[in-house]
């Protein structure tokens, strides 16, 4: 059914598995889990003053600064440096800053990180020439 493509990440040029192939789903999941509830407590406790609503709309701005200033510098989020993954350029180099700036608001967005092609990499990705791979 269809033509065989490989595995994820054959199309880039990366291994299939091990340091440098695709970050599986359920690590970019789990950071950013882990990024969102570390943005929301940040939030919660300096900024929001009790106010749920408040927190969730601060969290967004702190997600949007933290990812900025962590993939735009080291490559990855804290939560994605706890899993193992980092983010860089479909190249293998590093992102620049106008590529972590559109990779991070189409992410804020939601529905881009939601559209997969086959190597497992959402539109946010896609449109900023990134790729998130095992450390």
């Amino acid at each position: 059914m269809g033509a065989d493509f490989g595995y994820r990440g054959k199309g880039l040029g990366l291994p299939e598995e091990g340091p440098g192939s695709i970050a599986p789903l359920g690590r970019r999941f789990g950071a950013i889990f882990i990024d969102w509830t570390l943005c929301m407590l940040i939030a919660y406790g300096l900024f929001a003053r009790g106010d749920q609503q408040a927190a969730g709309n601060w969290a967004l701005g702190i997600f949007l600064v933290m990812s900025l200033l962590t993939v735009g510098t080291i490559g990855c989020t804290p939560g994605k440096r706890l899993l193992g993954v980092r983010v860089v350029a479909q190249d293998g180099g590093r992102l620049g800053f106008v590529r972590v700036a559109v990779r991070t608001v189409l992410l804020l967005l939601v529905i881009p990180a939601l559209v997969w092609d086959r190597d497992g990499r959402g539109l946010h990705d896609r449109l900023s020439r990134s790729v998130q791979i095992r450390m």
